[in-house]
């Protein structure tokens, strides 16, 4: 019997959970699902530009594994936009890490999660906010 896979840490919830290529009507559309830790390997490596033992790290995963995780999702993303598919962000077994914020307008510091879409500072509700290194 198989492994139960390992929860993977990931570091910034995705806004946009479908796309779909221009022109084709949603009735005619196949779909390929990434997960939303496929995503985050890709954020990691390809759009961040580290590498794949400091996207493991961030991940909670091994190197190994880490990199199976991005390969898989490449080739996702290379059959969407070769065969015309939609994608799907969704699923996965992954939890969310909190990282440290500090509002640009107020200047009060936290920790909570990375979504641009709806994340506020507690204390004035701006979404004027940073990641703090």
């Amino acid at each position: 019997m198989a492994r139960p896979p390992k929860c993977r840490l990931v570091e910034r919830l995705p806004a946009i959970t479908y796309f779909k290529p221009q022109g084709i009507p949603m009735s005619q559309l196949s779909e390929v699902i990434l997960s939303v830790e496929e995503l985050e390997a890709v954020r990691l490596r390809d759009l961040e530009g580290l590498e794949h033992e400091e996207c493991a790290e961030k991940m909670a995963v091994s190197r190994p594994t880490f990199h199976r995780i991005v390969a898989g999702a490449r080739r996702k993303i290379a059959e969407a936009l070769i065969n015309g598919l939609a994608i799907r962000v969704e699923g996965g077994n992954f939890r969310v890490t909190l990282i440290k914020l500090r509002c640009n307008q107020c200047g009060h510091a936290w920790e909570g999660t990375f979504c641009r879409r709806h994340t506020k500072c507690p204390c004035c509700k701006s979404s004027d906010w940073s990641k703090v290194e």
